[in-house]
Order: structure tokens, then C-alpha cells, then sequence
């Protein structure tokens, strides 16, 4: 039955290739490392080398994969579940918020869609939706250079309310899907500080 409805419905390429990954296969490619890109450094998890791992990020991104989402989810929860760093303090996961136009064209927010299924796997709160806000709509970085991707994101993001000092103690993971130049985390990074958060922990899935 499979061959047939894929003779009649050929699956994208990344679809096929995360068809059989189960999450333990997935999991034995978590890597955490830091890279510099951002001040603090971020956490990485994932290689974006890694076909699997591409495969993933692109079918949560542009398609809404449900699979893709709970793989990536898996990944974030086992890393989150031991980090040390996390658990001496109150913490709060940050997704890195879409446009609105963006949003209303994909339907979804990824990285709060991988963040949503992460904390339930946690048995914690939910991720904090409402803490960033985007500023105004940016152009994709994909293919920006990296002094452009910086100007592009400067004042991207903001904290609509203002927190109160217990809050600002807290631990806040701020987390996107993919770091290449550090340009978007970093501009959540510095609306968070300007809020008066104390411990921010970036966090990207992949690099």
C-alpha cells in the first residue's frame, strides 16, 4: 500500500528520508557544543550537515511535519532535562517569534510548535509566546550576508510588557531553529536585556 500511494503521491525528499528515523536514531546525533556567533554564546544541539538533521528542520519549517516537530522536540527535551544551567533556576523557553505575515503564511511558528511538544515531554510550562514580539517584518536571511543579516535584524524584537524584578532573575531560554551568522538570536537576546532579564541562555537546534 505505501509503494503505491507513493507511486501516486511521491514524497519530497526530506519527507522520504525522516520517514524511518525513530527518535532514538535522532537523539544519538544530539552534540551539544557552544559557538560564538552570539553574546552569550548559543547552545547548539544539531548539525545542519547532517542530511537527517536538514531533512528535519526543513520539513518542520516549510511543511509542518508533525514528525519533524516531535524529532526536533525529542532533541530540545533530552538537552533541556539535563542542563545544569536550567535546572538551579525558575526557567522560561522563549520560541523566536514569526512576523505576522509570516506566520499567517506557513499557519505555524516551528520553533514554538518544537518548544510546545519539548515542555510536554518535560511535564513543564509551557513556553512563554508572549514575552518577544516582533517589531516590524524583516527580509529572509537566507540570503543576506552576514553585515546585512545583522542590520536586518537590529530592533527586530521587544518585550511588550514590562517584567518584575523576580522575573528578571529568572533563567530564559531563547530558542530558534537554526544559527548561521547569530543575527536573530542575537536581536532577541538584546530585547531581552533591555527588559532587564539577568540569565539568558540562546539556544539554537541546529548549526
Amino acid at each position: 500500500m505505501m509503494r503505491l500511494l507513493d507511486f501516486l503521491f511521491p514524497p519530497r525528499s526530506d519527507e522520504a528520508l525522516l520517514r524511518s528515523v525513530s527518535t532514538d536514531d535522532f537523539l544519538a546525533k544530539v552534540a551539544p557544543r557552544l559557538v560564538p556567533e552570539t553574546r552569550p554564546g548559543t547552545v547548539t544541539l544539531l548539525s545542519f550537515g547532517d542530511p537527517l538533521v536538514r531533512a528535519a528542520i526543513h520539513e518542520a519549517k516549510y511543511h509542518g511535519s508533525i514528525h519533524a516537530f516531535e524529532l526536533l522536540a525529542a532533541a530540545l527535551a533530552d538537552y533541556l532535562r539535563d542542563a545544569d544551567d536550567v535546572g538551579r533556576r525558575t526557567s522560561h523557553i522563549v520560541p523566536v517569534p514569526l512576523g505576522s505575515a509570516r506566520r499567517k503564511e506557513r499557519g505555524f511558528n516551528q520553533v514554538e510548535e518544537i518548544a510546545k511538544r519539548a515542555a510536554k515531554l518535560l511535564g513543564g510550562a509551557l513556553p512563554d509566546t508572549a514575552l518577544l514580539e516582533r517589531t516590524r517584518e524583516t527580509a529572509s536571511q537566507v540570503s543576506l550576508p552576514r553585515t546585512l543579516r545583522l542590520e536586518n535584524m537590529k530592533g527586530a524584537f521587544a518585550c511588550p510588557s514590562k517584567l518584575e524584578e523576580r522575573s528578571r532573575a529568572a533563567t530564559y531560554i531563547v530558542i530558534d531553529d537554526v544559527i548561521t551568522t547569530g543575527a536573530t538570536l542575537q536581536a532577541a537576546i538584546d530585547a531581552l536585556a533591555e527588559a532587564g532579564v539577568e540569565h539568558i541562555i540562546p539556544l539554537a537546534l541546529a548549526h
